[in-house]
């Protein structure tokens, strides 16, 4: 049994793939997400063996999508598109297939057929592509996504509640990327366990007398900096 989320913004879309799949009695269907943040926010929930994915989607396509997120959990990745061009993009991007729209059936069953005699989990290898660093986070808040530029971002905090990127006034915003994505996929350090900073921010370094350590920003916020991590940021920075 394979365990399918389906990623596409047209409702008309995911009803006919969805009538598609349903003639194979080996596959589950978990989840069905119209934008990319759901999408994220459900495959780190769901762990699905197969994500179908529409490129063509609004705010956040779905390349951009697969690059957010962490490959060390990376499903397989069908691609979904009206556009034979990128098709070539797609496995630019190590998907696993992609589908032309409409979605004939015949063509859909070659795909599925190769799915079932694969592993449940994607070969971590095969995705070594998936590289590009991201030109902005996503963010969610008051019923809209916010993307931010990474020059925007003074810190990234990970709390109980999830992940957290805070700006020059030191606003919240929630995100769905992982911490550990965040870290490969941005240029912000990792200073702690549960924080990533951005360098370009950096206004001081504060050695306590307690014996701990402090990154102040230039907004005056601080940051810890935990003894595991101290050596590689004095290292960056050449002290």
């Amino acid at each position: 049994m394979l365990n399918v989320i389906i990623v596409d913004d047209e409702l008309l879309a995911r009803e006919n793939l969805r009538c598609l799949l349903d003639n194979d009695s080996q596959i589950n269907i978990v989840a069905e997400c119209n934008n990319a943040m759901d999408a994220i926010r459900e495959i780190h929930r769901l762990a699905p063996d197969v994500v179908f994915l529409d490129i063509q989607m609004p705010k956040i396509n779905g390349l951009e999508m697969l690059s957010m997120l962490d490959p060390q959990t990376m499903p397989h990745i069908v691609f979904l598109t009206a556009y034979s061009e990128f098709a070539v993009k797609a496995f630019e991007e190590q998907a696993f297939d992609y589908l032309l729209k409409p979605i004939e059936q015949d063509r859909l069953n070659k795909t599925l057929s190769r799915l079932h005699k694969k592993c449940p989990v994607a070969d971590i290898n095969q995705l070594s592509g998936i590289d590009q660093q991201l030109k902005y986070i996503p963010c969610i808040g008051h019923n809209r996504i916010y993307l931010l530029s990474n020059d925007d971002v003074f810190y990234i905090s990970s709390k109980v509640c999830g992940i957290y990127v805070f700006n020059q006034n030191n606003n919240e915003y929630f995100t769905e990327l992982t911490l550990k994505t965040l870290e490969d996929k941005t240029s912000l350090i990792r200073c702690h366990r549960q924080y990533l900073v951005n360098l370009k921010k950096l206004k001081e370094i504060r050695f306590n007398e307690a014996g701990s350590v402090d990154i102040i920003l230039n907004n005056d916020v601080a940051v810890p900096v935990s003894r595991r991590y101290l050596k590689s940021l004095k290292e960056i920075l050449g002290l």
